[in-house]
């Protein structure tokens, strides 16, 4: 499997990096649905949030605290964001590789979903 989060993580292609680490990368989203619209991307693939093995649990408490970090560097962390993560294609995931969208910085929809 060669997604393009593959390409991004590999720097085959160009992204806007927020953050990274040895195990993550968080980039702009290229079409935005906020004004602050990331993703958050665990390096070693996994296709769906139901394809997470019991030895790969920490990965979802990890993408959490990179969370945490986020909102306070990006002072949303009072004012409120939006975390979505889509699996398979009726709950609307389009690239198959886990990930995390986070949005902020502004109102968002009370009335989402």
């Amino acid at each position: 499997m060669n997604t393009i989060f593959h390409k991004i993580i590999n720097k085959e292609i160009p992204s806007n990096i927020e953050y990274e680490d040895d195990k993550f990368i968080v980039i702009h989203d290229i079409c935005p649905q906020a004004p602050i619209h990331l993703l958050i991307i665990p390096k070693s693939y996994i296709k769906t949030i139901n394809d997470i093995g019991n030895n790969q649990l920490h990965i979802m408490s990890e993408i959490l605290k990179i969370v945490q970090v986020l909102a306070v560097r990006l002072q949303v962390d009072q004012t409120g964001y939006r975390l979505i993560m889509n699996c398979n294609p009726d709950g609307g995931q389009t690239i198959y590789y886990l990930h995390m969208h986070f949005l902020a910085g502004k109102q968002l929809n009370p009335h989402f979903g």
